[in-house]
């Protein structure tokens, strides 16, 4: 997630980066956290379901890096807000129910904006040793005014009540995901793995990036500049993936109607048939 270094800076701490882009598998192994751990390391990030690209961890490598984290004396994050939105035969797993050892290492935040479709309610919860949470409760008491009493009730009513809409939702996203992948695997230049969490695509446009686009008298070098221009050209909005240490990506949600998602790649495809 895009905010995670600036909070991690935002603690005075230095973020250390691991790039997972090997084969696109864009997950964490434990042989490369491993690689990157010094005596200084104290938090692991994770993010599983994935945004933005929609990777889901398997068990067998959570148990390694969980190995690290008690070997190490690391705590580790992990965000789960997507853990209800899974796809194929992928299957959610949370690293703190390994044992008690690495529950104690871990605090899990997650919230209701994805599962529930409450994105403009931003509200979200975490979960972790009684010790740490007490301190986050009370920094976060004095930085935010907190969630207005509307959408913590409607929060808990989410929550506690009927869990059937989600199963609607994900099997409609489920859909919309695979009519994306396949329409972007069709462009040429456009290459596009199946995620199996989360509600975003992740594109891979290197190639259209070696073609010779120019626009508004300047190359096309990034993916910054291909958003750009499809943006104004096509009036698509996509999001370049330098944001995410990802360059030469590009991420699309598929949480809208079927209708737009036809629209938007429609609208694609031709600008970038032209160029």
């Amino acid at each position: 997630m895009v905010s995670y270094t600036e909070q991690i800076k935002f603690a005075q701490a230095d973020p250390i980066f691991v790039n997972t882009h090997q084969e696109e598998a864009f997950k964490l192994s434990a042989a490369q956290v491993e690689e990157k751990i010094s005596p200084k390391t104290k938090l692991l990030i994770l993010n599983s379901p994935n945004s933005p690209t929609g990777s889901v961890y398997e068990v067998e490598e959570l148990k390694r890096i969980a190995k690290l984290l008690l070997k190490y004396n690391i705590y580790c994050i992990c965000d789960e807000i997507y853990e209800k939105l899974i796809y194929d035969n992928a299957e959610h797993f949370t690293i703190a129910s390994l044992n008690d050892e690495v529950k104690a290492k871990t605090i899990i935040i997650n919230g209701v904006s994805k599962s529930y479709a409450m994105t403009g309610w931003r509200v979200g919860y975490a979960a972790g040793p009684e010790e740490i949470i007490s301190g986050m409760s009370k920094i976060q008491g004095h930085s935010t005014s907190n969630a207005n009493s509307i959408a913590q009730k409607a929060s808990v009513e989410a929550l506690n009540g009927r869990q059937d809409t989600i199963e609607e939702m994900r099997k409609a996203f489920d859909e919309r995901r695979k009519y994306m992948v396949e329409r972007l695997n069709k462009m040429e230049g456009v290459s596009c793995l199946d995620p199996s969490g989360a509600f975003y695509v992740f594109p891979n446009i290197s190639d259209i990036l070696k073609r010779e686009i120019e626009y508004q008298g300047k190359k096309v070098e990034n993916s910054l500049d291909l958003s750009d221009f499809i943006l104004k050209e096509a009036e698509v909005v996509l999001i370049p993936e330098y944001a995410f240490e990802a360059e030469g990506y590009l991420r699309l949600s598929y949480a809208t109607s079927m209708e737009d998602i036809k629209e938007g790649l429609d609208r694609i495809e031709n600008i970038l048939n032209f160029c």
